[in-house]
C-alpha cells in the first residue's frame, strides 16, 4: 500500500470516536448560520482534546487517554442511503486528485526506474469517508449516540422551555418505536444543556441570569452557556482570521444532510433528506454509466473493437457527479466560513468541547462501564454457570471453534438489547471508544466464544474483526496480531451475511495493519480479495493499493504493480474516475514500455489516449494513439484500422482547436530519410520508333559503384583533354542523382527551369492500406541575383511562392499494407538562388475496409479519395539526412561526429545548354567484326547555344564519326553497292589479284603518339549547336571481336558558349549493349621468301599465310562467309599478289569451314614511305570480288586505326641505363630487329543472312598484326581457362628484360643463305671420275648494321633433321670463309662440289656463325638447315 499521512495507531482511534447528537433550537441554529455553519459543523475543527484526558477502569485502576475526539453531527432520523454514500464516496474520490507540483517517488527494481507517487491522498480521502460514513447497525455499537447536546438560544423568549421541549424531542426519537434511526448506546443518554449567546447582538446579563438558572435545573456537570459571533460579518478586509472549517466540509459528511433554511431543525433534515437521496440515487445511477458504452463489458486486456471513432469517443461528457462536485466545490469557494467568530471565539468553542468531554462524557462513559460490568459480574453467576456446566457434561471442557463452513447460515439471528451477550459487546465498545484495549480484547474474545456458540454469525464477525484490532493496539504488544480473526470476520461478513460494506471495512483496517508490520503479500492478498463486481470503485482503490502494496515489497514486483495498475484503471475508468483511469494506466505504462510487450502497450497507449481525449487532453491523446501506431504493431489488420481511424479523429479534433497552427508532425507512412534521392534534370524520353534517345541518368536505375567509377573516370579523362592534359583543381564530378552512395558533401547545383525530383521512400507499417492526398514537398527559398552584390538583402521565402518554385501536386498515393514504396516529386526553379527542401506535406487517411488495392483505377481513386476528405489529416513529415560519419582526423576518430549531407540543399545557377541525343538505326545485336552505320541525332533543347561537343568512351575501337577530312568519309551507304558502310570503286578484272596501293596518316583519323583515342570531338557544323537546332551525323559501329553482350558506355562533353562561373561544363551519358554472335576466326603467319631477288630489284621479300575459319553457329542465320578483300597496312611492307594457285575470284566459307590464303609482300619503295615514318601508313589491297573496298578511308581506316591505338599508346623502349649491359643489349636489339615485321592485315568480309524469309548483306572487317617472322597472330585471342590446381612456387623467377642469347628464330633472320646450282647435273664418270659442279652461295645482310660472317664447309650434315642420302660429296678448294657484310649487302662465294657417283645429293651442309662486327660472341646461323638444297648426278 501507498504512503499515508496517519499511522495505523493514529487511524483506527480516529475512525472509532464517541457519538454525540446535537439537538438545535431554530433560533440557536439561526445564530450559527450567520457563520454559514450549522452547530455540529462549528465545532467539528475543536472536537480533538488538546490535552491527555484521565479516567478510570472498573477496578479502579487510572487509565490515560490521549489525543481524544468525540464526533458531534445533527440528529438525522432516517439512515443514510446506500446510493447517496456511493454517491460522497465517488466526490471525494474524484475530488482528491495527484498535486501539480508533487515530486514523484523514484524505484529502481532491476532494469525499471518507475517515477510512483508514494501518497494516494484520493484513497486516504475516501477511507476516512467511508469509516466517517458507516451506518449505524445492531450488532455493534461503536458509532452509537452516547450523548445527546440539546442547543437553545439566548434570545429565546422562554430559553429553559425550550430546552423541556428539545429534551422531549430527543426522548421522543430515542424511545419511540416509530424512529429505528438514529441509534442510541444505552437507553439513559446523557442530556448536555448548552445555551448559545450571540455577542453582538444579545442581552449578556439575561443570558447569564438564563444559564444560573440552567445550573439550578441541570448541574453545573449538565450545563454550559457558549458565547459566540463577537462582531458583525462585515470584517474589514486588512484582517486574517483563520478559516479551519473548510478543509472538513469539504467532505460533505453523510450526518449533515440538513437544511440550511431556518424551521424545526429535525423536520426539514428530514424532508430535505429524503428529497436529497432521491436525487442521489438518480446520480449514482449515472454514475455507474461510464463514458465508454460497451467498451469496457468484457475483460479489462479485451481489445476495443469498435470502429466508429464517433461512437466510441463521444459518449456522454463528463459524469453528472463529477460536474455536480464540481459545482459544490465552486458554491463553496466563495464562502467565509465563521465570518463572525473572533480567535476568542474559537477559544471558547475549544474550551467547550473540553468543559463537556471532561464533566460531562467521560463520567458518563465511566459510569456506563462500571453498571455494565456490575451487571456481567451479577448475571454470570447463574447463566454463565448453567452454561458452563450443560456444556462441560456434552463436548468436555473445551469448545471447538468451528470452521466457516461447518456453520449454519444463522445471520439472521438477533439479541434483543438487553441480552447479556450484546452487554459484553456494549462495553467492549465502551472500553475500545476510550483507548482500554485490554479489557476490550478481552471481553470482545469472551463475546466471540458466545456468539460463535450461539452461531450468530453477523454478531461473531463483528466481535472477531474488533478483537484483532484491538490485540494489535494493545500497549506493549502483549500478543501478535491475530490476521486469522479479520480473515474469518471477512469471510463470514461477505460469503455469510453478504454485507460487503462491513467486510470492505475489515479488509481496510487489516489492510493497513499488515502494511504497518510490512506483510504486503498478505495485505495485497487481502486487498485483491474483497475486488468484486458489486462497487467498480472499491475495485479500482483496492487494486491501486495491492498494486502498491507489490512495488513496496522488500524485493518489488514491478510487473505485478503494472498489471494490477491496469485492473485498477479499467475499474476506475467504470466507475467513472477518468483521470484516475489515465494515471494508474500512465503508471504501469512506464513497465511495459519498451519491453516488447507490444500487445500490453497497444491497449494500455489506446486507453490513455481514449481517456486523455474524454479528458479533453488532446495532446496526450494524440501522442498515446501515435505510439500504437509507429511501433511494429503485433495486432490483427482490423484492430489496426480501428487504431488509426481513433487517431485521425482524434487529430482532427486537436487541428480544428488551431486551424492556423503550424502543421503537425505525422507517425505515418515511416520516411526512410537516408534512402532520399533527389534527381536533377527532365526525365528521360522513351523510344520512338527508330530513334532510342541516350540513356542518360534516371532514378530508375539502380546505384552500381562500378560503372560509378567509371562515369567518373571518363569525365576526368576528357575534362584533363579540354584542360590541356591537366585536370583543374576546382573540377568535380557532375552528380545528377544523389543518394546515400554520392558524396553530398557540397552544396548540389540545380539548373533554372529544369525540374529537380525527389524521391521519398515510404514504408507503411501497418496490416491496412494508408492513402495520402495532396502530396507535394515543403521547401523554403532565398532568391539571390548571382550578378548583383552579394550584400545585397536577401529575402526568404518558407511558403510556396510558385512565382519561385513549382511544386508538383500529387494528388492520391496508396500505400498497401506493410509495402514499401517511392514517390517521386517534382519542383520547378524559376528563379535562382538556394533552395532547402525541408519534408513532405500531405493528408493522411485510410480506405474504407482494409483490402490491398494493386492500383487506384479513375473510380476507386475518386471514391477513396471522396472517402478520405471526412477522415484525413493535414500535415507533415521532415526529410533529415544524417551524413557520413566523419573519420579523417584523430578528434573525429576518437568521438562520434558526422558530416553534413546536403543533397536537399541545391543552389539553383543560371541557364545552361541542354543537350539531348538520339540514336537511329542503332543495333542491339551485331556479329564479331560487323561494321555497321547508324546516325546520331544531336538536339539542343534549352535557350543557350552550346558548343566543344566531344565523346569519351572507354571502347574507341566500337564507334567512329569517320574522318577529319570529308575526302575520307563517304557521304552516305546509298552511293554504293548493296549500301555498304564502306568507301568502295567498282574495279576491272584484269587487276585481279594484285595489290592496288593507298596512303593515309594516323593523324587525319584522330589517332598518333601522345593522343587520347578515347576522346573524340564530334564534327558539329561551325562546332556550335543553336538553342532548338538538330543535327544529325552517322556514325559507324564494329562489333567488338569478344562474342557475348558488351555494355558500352558514351559520355557526351559540352559547354555553353557563355561561360557560367558555377558550372562550366555538363555531360550526357549514354550505355549501348551490344550482343555480338562468332563470325571468322583469323590467323596469319609470315615468313622470308627464299628468292633474293625480286621483281623490282629491292631485297627481301615475305609470305604471308591467312587461315580464315568460320566459327558462326548457324543461330544468327548466317548461311555463309565471302572474303571480299584483303588488305595490308604498315609503315614498311605491302601485299603484293595473291599467290593462291585457285581460279575462283570469291572465296566462300560456310559454317565450320577453314581457308588459307597465301600472300606475298614487299618493302615499301623509298618515295612510298613516309618522311614521319610514325604517322604515314600505306594501305595495299587485294579484291577477290569485283569492288574495290578503300580501306585507307573510313570506316575502314578508322577501326584499323582504333585497333591499333592501344600499340600507339605505348611509350618507345627506354635505353638501360647500366654502361657495361648497353653493348650487348644493343646487339640483342639490332638481332631481334631483324626478324621484326611491322605489317598489319586487314580481312573485310561480306556474310550472307536469311532473315524473314529475306536476304541481307552483313560486311565486317578483322584486324591481323603481324608483328615477327614466324610467329603466329591472330584476330582475336581467345581466353585460356585457368588451370584448376597451380604449383606453388618457392623461389622468386629472375625478371629479366632482355635474354642475353638470341633464340634460333632470332638468329635465323641475321643472315640469310641462298645455294644457286643446277638442279641436275649430267657428267659421263666413264670418261672422267670426278665431278665438279660450280656452287654460288649468296649471302644476305638483314640487318641494319655491319656483321662478320665465317662460312664452314662441312663435308656432313650436322643437324641429324637433315635428309641423309646415298654417298657423299666434299667441297674442294677453301673451305673457311671469313668476310664482312655491310648493311643490307649482298655478297656471293663461287664453291666447288665434287661427286664421285652419280644420286641425289644434299648442298646444304655449309655452317654460316655470324657476329656483329663490335661483338665479341659468335652465333651461328641456321637458314640452311631449313630447306634441304637437293642436287641430282646422273651419268651420262
Amino acid at each position: 500500500m501507498a504512503q499515508c499521512v496517519q499511522s495505523v495507531q493514529e487511524l483506527i482511534p480516529d475512525s472509532f470516536v464517541p457519538s454525540v447528537a446535537a439537538l438545535c433550537s431554530d433560533e440557536a441554529e439561526r445564530l450559527t448560520r450567520r457563520n454559514h455553519l450549522s452547530f455540529a459543523e462549528l465545532l467539528k475543527p475543536f472536537s480533538r482534546l488538546t490535552s491527555e484526558v484521565h479516567m478510570r477502569d472498573p477496578n479502579n485502576q487510572l487509565h490515560i487517554i490521549k489525543n481524544l475526539k468525540i464526533s458531534v453531527t445533527n440528529i438525522v432520523t432516517q439512515p443514510p442511503q446506500p446510493a447517496a454514500i456511493r454517491k460522497l464516496l465517488n466526490d471525494v474520490v474524484s475530488g482528491s486528485q495527484p498535486a501539480e507540483g508533487l515530486v514523484a517517488n523514484v524505484i529502481t527494481a532491476g532494469d525499471y526506474d518507475l517515477n510512483i507517487s508514494a501518497t494516494t491522498p484520493w484513497f486516504e480521502s475516501y477511507r476516512d469517508t467511508f469509516l466517517q460514513s458507516m451506518p449505524a447497525s445492531d450488532h455493534e455499537f461503536l458509532n452509537h449516540y452516547l450523548a445527546c447536546m440539546l442547543v437553545a438560544s439566548s434570545s429565546e423568549a422562554e430559553p429553559v422551555e425550550q430546552f423541556s421541549k428539545l429534551s422531549q424531542e430527543q426522548h421522543r426519537i430515542q424511545h419511540n418505536s416509530e424512529h429505528s434511526y438514529p441509534k442510541w448506546f444505552i437507553p439513559n443518554t446523557l442530556k448536555y444543556y448548552v445555551l448559545v449567546h450571540d455577542v453582538n447582538a444579545g442581552d449578556e446579563q439575561r443570558a447569564d441570569s438564563i444559564y444560573e438558572e440552567m445550573k439550578q435545573k441541570y448541574g453545573t456537570q449538565g450545563c454550559y452557556l457558549l458565547k459566540i459571533n463577537s462582531r458583525t460579518s462585515n470584517r474589514s478586509s486588512d484582517e486574517q482570521i483563520p478559516d479551519p472549517w473548510s478543509q472538513y466540509l469539504q467532505k460533505n459528511s453523510i450526518q449533515n444532510q440538513e437544511s440550511f433554511e431556518d424551521g424545526p431543525a429535525t423536520i426539514t433534515s428530514n424532508k430535505n433528506s429524503e428529497s436529497n437521496l432521491l436525487s442521489l440515487d438518480e446520480l449514482d445511477n449515472e454514475v455507474k454509466v461510464d463514458g465508454l458504452p460497451n467498451n469496457f463489458r468484457a475483460h479489462p486486456l479485451q481489445l476495443d473493437q469498435s470502429s466508429d471513432p464517433s461512437n466510441s469517443i463521444e459518449g456522454p461528457d463528463h459524469l453528472k457527479s463529477a460536474s455536480s462536485s464540481h459545482e459544490t466545490k465552486k458554491a463553496n469557494t466563495g464562502i467565509i466560513h465563521g465570518a463572525c467568530l473572533t480567535l476568542t471565539d474559537h477559544d471558547r468553542i475549544r474550551q467547550f468541547i473540553q468543559e463537556f468531554t471532561f464533566r460531562g462524557l467521560l463520567p458518563h462513559i465511566e459510569k456506563t462501564i462500571r453498571q455494565l460490568n456490575d451487571q456481567l459480574i451479577s448475571r454470570k453467576g447463574l447463566s454463565r454457570s448453567l452454561f458452563s456446566a450443560t456444556k462441560k457434561w456434552f463436548s468436555g471442557s473445551k469448545v471447538p471453534e468451528k470452521s466457516i463452513n461447518e456453520l449454519k447460515n444463522t445471520s439472521g439471528l438477533l439479541y434483543p438489547p438487553e441480552a447479556p451477550e450484546l452487554q459484553i459487546r456494549k462495553m467492549a465498545d465502551l472500553c475500545f471508544l476510550v483507548q482500554h484495549y485490554d479489557l476490550a480484547y478481552s471481553c470482545y474474545h469472551t463475546a466471540k466464544k458466545d456468539f460463535l456458540n450461539e452461531q450468530a454469525m453477523l454478531y461473531a464477525a463483528g466481535a472477531l474483526e474488533m478483537a484483532a484490532v484491538s490485540a494489535f493496539l494493545q500497549p506493549g504488544a502483549p500478543r501478535p496480531y491475530p490476521a486469522h480473526y479479520m480473515d474469518t470476520a471477512i469471510q463470514t461478513y461477505r460469503d455469510i451475511c453478504k454485507n460487503m460494506v462491513l467486510a470492505e471495512r475489515c479488509v481496510l483496517l487489516s489492510a493497513e495493519i499488515l502494511k504497518s508490520q510490512s506483510k504486503y503479500s498478505e495485505a495485497a492478498a487481502l486487498l485483491i480479495r474483497l475486488t468484486s463486481e458489486d462497487s467498480d470503485l472499491r475495485s479500482a482503490l483496492l487494486l491501486e493499493q495491492a498494486a502498491h502494496c507489490f512495488i513496496n515489497m522488500k524485493s518489488p514486483m514491478v510487473r505485478k504493480y503494472a498489471f494490477h495498475m491496469i485492473l485498477a484503471g479499467h475499474r476506475f475508468s467504470k466507475a467513472g474516475q477518468k483521470k484516475h483511469a489515465l494515471r494508474c494506466y500512465c503508471q504501469a505504462m512506464q513497465v511495459y514500455k519498451g519491453k516488447g510487450w507490444s500487445l500490453a502497450e497497444d491497449h494500455i497507449n489506446f486507453t490513455i489516449g481514449r481517456q486523455s481525449y474524454t479528458l479533453r487532453q488532446l495532446d496526450n491523446a494524440v501522442s498515446a494513439f501515435r505510439h500504437i501506431l509507429i511501433n511494429e504493431s503485433k495486432q490483427s489488420a482490423t484492430q489496426q484500422g480501428a487504431f488509426l481511424r481513433e487517431y485521425l479523429y482524434v487529430y482532427k479534433n486537436v487541428s480544428q482547436l488551431s486551424p492556423d497552427g503550424p502543421l503537425p508532425q505525422l507517425p505515418l507512412p515511416y520516411i526512410n530519410s537516408s534512402a532520399t534521392r533527389v534527381f536533377f534534370g527532365h526525365d528521360r524520353r522513351p523510344a520512338d520508333g527508330e530513334k532510342q534517345a541516350a540513356t542518360h541518368v534516371s532514378l530508375d536505375q539502380e546505384y552500381d559503384s562500378e560503372s560509378s567509377q567509371q562515369w567518373q573516370e571518363l569525365e576526368e579523362q576528357v575534362v584533363a583533354v579540354v584542360n590541356k592534359g591537366v585536370t583543374p583543381s576546382s573540377f568535380h564530378t557532375t552528380q545528377y542523382c544523389l543518394n546515400s552512395y554520392s558524396d553530398n558533401s557540397r552544396f548540389p547545383l540545380a539548373v533554372v527551369e529544369e525540374p529537380i525530383t525527389v524521391e521519398v521512400a515510404f514504408r507503411n507499417p501497418l496490416k491496412v492500406p494508408l492513402l495520402l492526398t495532396d502530396l507535394s514537398l515543403l521547401w523554403k527559398f532565398q532568391p539571390q541575383d548571382f550578378n548583383a552584390k552579394d550584400n545585397g538583402e536577401v529575402k526568404e521565402l518558407v511558403t510556396g511562392n510558385p512565382e519561385m518554385i513549382g511544386s508538383e501536386v500529387i494528388s492520391e498515393f496508396l500505400i498497401n499494407s506493410e509495402e514499401s514504396k517511392v514517390a517521386r516529386i517534382k519542383l520547378f526553379p524559376h528563379h535562382i538562388g538556394e533552395l532547402h527542401i525541408l519534408g513532405v506535406v500531405y493528408n493522411l487517411g485510410t480506405i474504407q475496409g482494409s483490402m490491398t488495392v494493386d492500383g487506384i483505377g479513375a473510380s476507386l481513386g475518386y471514391h477513396a479519395g471522396k472517402h478520405s476528405l471526412s477522415m484525413s489529416v493535414r500535415g507533415r513529415q521532415d526529410l533529415e539526412i544524417q551524413g557520413p560519419r566523419l573519420n579523417n582526423t584523430k578528434e573525429e576518430k576518437t568521438s562520434i561526429k558526422y558530416g553534413p549531407d546536403r543533397r536537399l540543399d541545391p543552389i539553383i545557377t543560371e541557364e545552361m545548354p541542354l543537350l539531348e541525343v538520339f540514336f537511329i538505326h542503332f543495333p542491339t545485336g551485331l556479329l564479331c567484326g560487323e561494321i555497321r552505320k547508324a546516325y546520331v541525332e544531336f538536339v539542343n533543347v534549352s535557350k543557350c547555344p552550346l558548343t566543344g561537343l566531344k565523346v569519351v568512351s572507354k571502347r574507341p575501337e566500337f564507334f567512329t564519326f569517320g574522318g577529319n577530312t570529308a575526302v575520307l568519309t563517304p557521304l552516305s551507304p546509298s552511293a554504293s553497292e548493296n549500301c555498304s558502310a564502306y568507301k568502295t570503286v567498282v574495279t576491272d578484272s584484269t587487276s585481279v589479284c594484285t595489290a592496288l596501293i593507298s596512303t593515309a596518316s594516323s593523324v587525319d583519323f584522330g589517332i598518333g603518339i601522345g593522343s587520347q583515342p578515347e576522346v573524340i570531338p564530334v564534327p558539329l557544323p561551325d562546332s556550335v549547336l543553336l538553342p532548338g537546332a538538330s543535327v544529325q551525323l552517322p556514325m559507324w559501329l564494329r562489333g567488338p571481336d569478344e562474342e557475348g553482350v558488351h555494355e558500352i558506355n558514351f559520355l557526351f562533353y559540352y559547354e555553353s558558349v557563355n561561360k557560367q562561373p558555377k558550372i562550366r561544363h555538363r555531360i550526357l551519358r549514354h550505355t549501348a549493349v551490344i550482343c555480338t554472335s562468332r563470325s571468322l576466326n583469323v590467323r596469319a603467319t609470315v615468313c622470308r621468301s627464299n628468292s633474293l631477288e625480286d621483281e623490282e630489284g629491292s631485297g627481301g621479300n615475305l609470305l604471308v599465310f591467312v587461315d580464315v575459319e568460320n566459327v558462326n553457329t548457324s543461330e544468327a542465320g548466317v548461311k555463309e562467309f565471302h572474303i571480299v578483300q584483303v588488305s595490308s597496312s604498315s609503315k614498311h611492307w605491302k601485299l603484293q599478289k595473291s599467290v593462291n594457285p585457285s581460279e575462283n575470284k570469291d572465296a566462300k566459307l560456310a559454317s565450320r569451314e577453314k581457308g588459307k590464303f597465301c600472300f606475298k609482300a614487299i618493302r615499301c619503295k623509298e618515295k612510298e614511305a613516309a618522311t614521319q615514318p610514325s604517322e604515314k601508313y600505306t594501305f595495299a589491297d587485294i579484291i577477290f570480288g569485283n569492288e574495290q573496298i578503300i580501306s585507307s578511308a573510313s570506316p575502314c581506316a578508322d577501326f584499323f586505326y582504333r585497333s591499333l591505338s592501344s600499340e600507339l599508346k605505348k611509350p618507345q623502349a627506354q635505353l638501360s641505363m647500366h654502361s657495361e649491359k648497353q653493348s650487348l643489349e644493343d646487339a640483342m636489339r639490332l638481332i631481334q630487329k631483324c626478324s621484326e615485321v611491322d605489317l598489319n592485315i586487314v580481312i573485310l568480309w561480306k556474310a550472307y543472312v536469311v532473315e524473314d524469309s529475306k536476304q541481307l548483306i552483313l560486311e565486317g572487317q578483322h584486324h591481323v598484326v603481324l608483328r615477327a617472322i614466324g610467329t603466329e597472330a591472330f584476330s582475336y585471342i581467345q581466353k585460356q581457362e585457368p588451370p584448376e590446381m597451380e604449383l606453388l612456387k618457392f623461389v622468386r623467377t629472375e625478371n629479366t628484360t632482355i635474354s642475353s642469347k638470341p633464340s634460333v628464330e632470332q638468329l635465323s633472320s641475321l643472315i640469310k643463305t641462298s645455294l644457286h646450282y643446277p638442279e641436275s647435273f649430267n657428267h659421263p664418270f666413264h670418261l672422267k671420275s670426278i665431278c665438279l659442279v660450280p656452287v654460288t652461295l649468296l649471302l644476305s645482310n638483314c640487318s641494319h648494321t655491319d656483321v662478320d660472317v665465317i662460312v664452314d664447309l662441312r663435308h656432313k650434315a650436322a643437324s641429324p633433321e637433315t635428309l641423309e642420302v646415298h654417298g657423299s660429296f666434299t667441297w674442294l678448294g677453301q673451305t673457311q670463309y671469313r668476310l664482312q657484310l655491310k648493311s643490307q649487302e649482298i655478297h656471293s662465294l663461287q664453291l666447288k662440289a665434287c661427286f664421285v657417283h652419280t644420286g641425289v645429293y644434299n648442298l646444304g651442309t655449309p655452317r654460316v656463325f655470324a657476329k656483329l662486327t663490335d661483338q665479341v660472341t659468335v652465333f651461328e646461323t641456321s637458314q640452311q638447315n631449313a630447306i634441304p638444297a637437293l642436287i641430282i648426278i646422273s651419268n651420262v
